[in-house]
């Protein structure tokens, strides 16, 4: 064994150190669901800069220092606070906001959010088949990012809730797939020390639902729109 050591040792310190860039620096996150159609797809694998709010010590949630503060409308990275899974959604409400949700529609501070009608689309749920989906250009507000969701008007799922006050270092994330993902509505408030980081664009895409053949236009794409 000390042999193989001594011979892998430069292999061996390059997988250490690529594995704290991994987990301190930055990273990337494959898509594996649809809570977040139409923006991220099933196949994507998205950058994540894990320097865009905190540092933290490798390997843990330990943070050391903040580095920037989540923007409503950041698609962001972060350790679920019901299990521990890693999930990816969209910051919909920051420290100190009081949210509530009327028929799917937003009011964050006395301030509804504003809807446009982008077209219609169909989504594939399993157990039901292939339904009709409703694609709405959202802006949560000055200083937000705009975006666009989507609404499954035939499927169960939580349309409304009472308003709430965002307590400190706390985040409301909700998936840009409304009515199919699984979020603050289900799983609670973030913490801040949970936040991994910021997604950023798509480095690769592939139809791993269809024909697995890569999706050459998606490439690169920014994840945000241009101011």
């Amino acid at each position: 064994m000390n042999k193989w050591l001594r011979a892998n040792k430069g292999f061996l310190m390059f997988l250490m150190l690529f594995g704290i860039f991994r987990t301190a620096v930055a990273d990337w996150n494959p898509i594996p669901s649809a809570s977040m159609h139409p923006n991220l797809l099933e196949g994507d694998v998205v950058f994540v800069n894990r320097l865009a709010y905190n540092v933290k010590v490798p390997l843990t949630d330990i943070v050391l220092g903040a580095t920037g503060e989540p923007r409503r409308g950041d698609i962001v990275t972060f350790s679920s606070p019901k299990d521990g899974t890693r999930l990816i959604k969209r910051v919909i409400a920051l420290p100190g906001d009081r949210v509530e949700m009327r028929n799917e529609r937003l009011v964050i501070n006395g301030q509804p959010a504003d809807y446009a009608p982008i077209g219609q689309a169909t989504e594939t749920i399993s157990g039901i088949g292939a339904i009709d989906a409703v694609r709405l250009g959202e802006s949560l507000g000055r200083d937000s990012r705009d975006h666009a969701i989507q609404l499954l008007p035939q499927v169960t799922a939580r349309r409304d809730f009472a308003p709430v006050t965002v307590p400190a270092g706390q985040y409301m994330m909700l998936g840009d797939n409304r009515d199919n993902s699984e979020d603050s509505r289900y799983i609670g408030l973030v913490p801040r020390a949970l936040l991994i980081g910021r997604a950023e664009r798509v480095l690769a895409s592939a139809d791993i639902k269809g024909n697995w053949l890569p999706r050459t236009e998606r490439f690169g794409m920014s994840l945000y729109q241009a101011p």
